[in-house]
């Protein structure tokens, strides 16, 4: 069942992830060669619990940190620890904070000082394919059309399309309904509504689709041991059309970005 959001409940939601949006631009000037994961990873804890929220992983199903850390071909879930990241890697970092009882969850895939223009792209375009995405979160469209846009405009490219993991309803639950696939027949899927509020979250690797769970029962790898990379928006339906509640502006403020991306998914100006 598809639980919709007050505008009110909206805007609350908008604080929470906020407060993920602040800990990833925080976290942009941190990661570079030599840093280990689970020193980002208190970086992080401090810094979500400075804005009067609770870590939204920490605990959540047994989890046992603050970030799902995934370097290189780790696709999700990866358990932040003390091996420092390498120049040329890069490494997704997927927050969540609870505030005001509801969930923030996103997440971006950092490069690590210069990488390789084939990984370079494969960032680039799993970026844009998250908004491509987002353009077809809107009232009267389907599951269906996010999961096709997406898989359409990766695949182009050459990329997998993973399957196993998807994004999801977002509200007082870290996961609510619907399941959001980044695969799909367009016109299939539940309807979407006024007030809804989804993570959109595109997991797309180099090479195969395929994937791997090691045997700690969370890190998820490409099963050809390609890089894959993960981006990840909140998003509402408002007025019918998506309102992004989370921003990478504070991200590209730390790393020196100037960006556009974001404008046409906001009906009112994002104020930093």
């Amino acid at each position: 069942m598809i639980i919709t959001k007050t505008l009110e409940e909206i805007e609350l939601m908008r604080e929470s992830a906020l407060v993920v949006s602040k800990t990833l631009g925080v976290l942009a000037s941190e990661v570079k060669p030599g840093i280990t994961t689970l020193h980002l990873d208190k970086i992080a804890e401090e810094c979500v619990r400075d804005h009067g929220a609770i870590p939204g992983f920490l605990g959540l199903y047994d989890f046992p940190n603050t970030l799902c850390m995934s370097p290189n071909e780790q696709v999700v879930h990866g358990i932040p620890n003390t091996t420092p990241l390498n120049e040329g890697d890069i490494i997704s970092i997927d927050c969540g904070a609870i505030k005001n009882g509801f969930y923030g969850d996103h997440a971006y895939t950092f490069a690590v000082g210069e990488i390789s223009p084939e990984t370079d792209k494969l960032l680039q375009i799993t970026k844009e394919s998250l908004y491509v995405g987002i353009r077809e979160f809107k009232l009267g469209n389907r599951v269906g059309d996010v999961g096709f846009a997406i898989q359409k405009y990766c695949e182009a490219h050459g990329y997998g399309v993973v399957r196993e993991l998807v994004g999801h309803g977002l509200g007082r639950k870290m996961h609510e309904d619907p399941e959001m696939p980044n695969y799909g027949r367009r016109g299939r899927g539940k309807k979407f509504v006024e007030g809804q509020v989804v993570a959109i979250e595109p997991m797309i690797n180099l090479g195969t689709h395929k994937i791997k769970q090691h045997k700690d029962g969370w890190t998820i790898t490409t099963l050809d041991k390609k890089p894959s990379a993960h981006f990840e928006h909140d998003v509402a339906i408002v007025n019918g059309k998506p309102e992004l509640l989370s921003t990478f502006a504070y991200i590209y403020e730390a790393l020196g970005i100037t960006s556009d991306e974001e404008d046409e998914f906001r009906q009112e100006a994002l104020v930093l």
